[in-house]
């Protein structure tokens, strides 16, 4: 005899799992979304919350200016949505959110972690360190230099995790970060589901026990995470947007621990963490010291790149790149004069792209700088983190500008020197006129080195 009921996709489930999410952009039928409301699978609530205060229930955003008021078609009536979680569809007052209250996802029990290096004695301790907070609930801060391999020393406790049934998150603030993390964690759990969550990724499917996000994404999650990793922990928006912050949070359990990961704590995590919870390795894997970025000036290269001219010594360091068959990153503070100097500098070399946060090719420019395909990448400070190219070579234009904090370029110069092979390489502040900042990021690389060969 024919069932004649209606069966819960199980896909629904795996999707809606932990997820807040408007009911009218959910990616499965109408008609099953209402079935699994009737059946209770789902708790609804009002897009926008009107007391005691105004708040969006999805970003949590609290700001006044941030909602508008407009004429809705839907239920013909002057509406109020959120414009900080725009681009992630509207959110009004008469949308609805569901949150999913139904049955479990079957959680895969098979987690193997296939990684062959070996941790140095540092990164054994800070392994360990992580380890032994995570599985009792405390969150921990890892303080290690860039290229101090910080992800791997994730793995164990990342494993553990999922073994004992878990549900993990890995965000980080960049899109470039996911990119990056997100093949090296297919390859190191390969029985594992893992899904990239950014602006403009495609739908994953299954059920994914490990998710690899950017912040902004973690609107969509609600008490969803056993473990929540916050990788770049200091990056911008992540510290200077609230809304963020409070997403992390809203994103996990509440007593799921965080592992805040980056090379460069702010004061205020130092201040919270170092006494109890805290990892810090202050030399590289390899066991090489850390480039230490040299500076030089470039007198007027705004001037000299509206009049059409390459500064003498920016187009000497290019050619020297170029004869040296190094591929390099060379950093602007803004979009606008990187687009001013890319035609120049394309006459040195015509395969040099330039790159910034909105450009529709961004991850395949990237790529084809991995690849070889391409000698060098001019880029905003979208690429000062997350982000590993063999044998790169840095310059950083207007090392002076506001932009370039002492946080900024200690990242920026932790790109060169990443692998065991290529060690060493150039950093090179191009300035007109030295900052304390420059100064700054100076001073704390040569202390990390001094620091880790000290020991």
């Amino acid at each position: 005899m024919k069932y004649k009921g209606w069966l819960l996709p199980p896909a629904l489930r795996d999707f809606h799992e932990g997820r807040i999410w408007l009911k009218n952009h959910s990616p499965f039928s109408s008609a099953d979304i209402d079935k699994a409301i009737k059946k209770n699978y789902f708790f609804i609530i009002e897009g926008i919350q009107m007391k005691p205060v105004i708040r969006c229930n999805r970003c949590h955003n609290t700001d006044s200016q941030l909602f508008t008021l407009f004429d809705c078609s839907k239920c013909q009536q002057r509406c109020l949505y959120c414009r900080h979680c725009i681009k992630m569809g509207r959110v009004s007052s008469c949308t609805q959110l569901m949150i999913w209250t139904g049955p479990k996802a079957i959680k895969n029990n098979k987690h193997s972690l296939k990684w062959t290096g070996q941790f140095t004695e540092l990164q054994q301790q800070a392994a360990n360190e992580i380890l032994a907070s995570v599985k009792v609930k405390r969150s921990h801060l890892i303080n290690a230099v860039c290229g101090a391999g910080k992800t791997e020393l994730l793995f164990p406790a990342v494993h553990d995790a999922l073994k004992r049934g878990l549900r993990i998150c890995m965000a980080t603030p960049r899109t470039d970060v996911v990119l990056e993390l997100y093949p090296r964690f297919q390859q190191v759990f390969p029985e594992t589901v893992i899904h990239a969550l950014y602006g403009g990724a495609s739908k994953q499917d299954g059920y994914a026990q490990l998710i690899i996000a950017t912040t902004h994404q973690l609107y969509r999650f609600d008490k969803a995470f056993d473990v929540m990793i916050l990788d770049e922990a200091d990056a911008f928006p992540y510290t200077f947007d609230e809304t963020l912050q409070r997403a992390v949070n809203k994103a996990k359990r509440e007593d799921a621990p965080v592992v805040y990961v980056t090379a460069t704590p702010s004061q205020s995590l130092l201040k919270t963490y170092q006494q109890e919870s805290y990892s810090f390795i202050p030399k590289r894997y390899h066991n090489h010291p850390l480039p230490v970025p040299r500076v030089r000036a470039l007198w007027g290269y705004e001037k000299s790149f509206k009049r059409g001219i390459i500064p003498r010594r920016l187009k000497g360091w290019t050619e020297e790149r170029l004869k040296r068959n190094e591929p390099f990153l060379m950093f602007f503070p803004t979009i606008a004069l990187m687009n001013l100097a890319a035609p120049q500098i394309q006459l040195v070399n015509e395969r040099i792209l330039a790159v910034h946060a909105a450009d529709p090719e961004r991850k395949e420019k990237v790529l084809k700088l991995r690849n070889k395909e391409i000698p060098g990448l001019l880029t905003t400070t979208i690429l000062e983190r997350g982000i590993t190219i063999s044998n790169v070579q840095v310059a950083v234009i207007g090392a002076e500008s506001s932009i370039f904090t002492a946080d900024a370029l200690i990242q920026i110069a932790g790109r060169v020197g990443r692998n065991v092979q290529f060690s060493d390489g150039e950093v090179l502040f191009f300035h007109h006129g030295i900052t304390a900042e420059m100064d700054e990021a100076r001073a704390k690389i040569l202390f990390y080195n001094k620091k880790g060969f000290s020991r």
